[in-house]
């Protein structure tokens, strides 16, 4: 029997788990819910400004590439694009301008990505969105930097939690 079960038989942990499955799902459901919302906030901006040239999720990996530039395996690595069809993404950003595509110089099998002008633009409109909801998140949202701090700690390591169950198959 390894650790982890041995735990689990254990009343005390019996108990502790029973108080922490409830928050811990309704954790997962904000969690779900609040990605799709930031997809909602980001398209309904790019609607206000009569923009329909490209979706929330190629918005925001423009917006997170910036003025680096990165593979398309390494916005994955990254963290800053988790979606199962990056390819596609980056391949219809670069059909559209958005994106410079090519080859890297050290190793020709890799290509590399970079913004355009075009993307660029893109990035900083998604930019000054982010601006305006951190100067207004505190008196309108009433959540403040302690209480970022706080909820950024716990969700690095819930990612953290995660990893671990996928990297040492627990």
């Amino acid at each position: 029997m390894n650790a982890a079960t041995n735990l689990l038989n254990q009343p005390a942990c019996a108990q502790r788990m029973s108080e922490v499955r409830p928050v811990y799902l309704e954790a997962l459901t904000l969690v779900e819910r609040l990605h799709r919302r930031l997809l909602d906030v980001v398209k309904d901006e790019f609607d206000r400004r009569n923009r329909s040239d490209v979706n929330a999720i190629q918005a925001l990996l423009l917006y997170n590439i910036a003025d680096k530039e990165l593979t398309a395996s390494e916005l994955r690595t990254r963290g800053y694009y988790l979606g199962s069809n990056v390819s596609y993404n980056v391949k219809k950003l670069v059909e559209m301008g958005y994106l410079h595509h090519a080859r890297s110089r050290i190793d020709r099998r890799s290509v590399r990505i970079s913004l355009t002008p075009k993307g660029k633009e893109v990035h900083d409109i998604v930019a000054q969105l982010y601006e305006k909801h951190a100067s207004t998140v505190e008196q309108i949202g009433g959540v403040g930097a302690d209480e970022f701090k706080t909820l950024n700690t716990s969700l690095s390591r819930l990612e953290r939690f995660w990893t671990d169950q996928i990297r040492y198959r627990l």
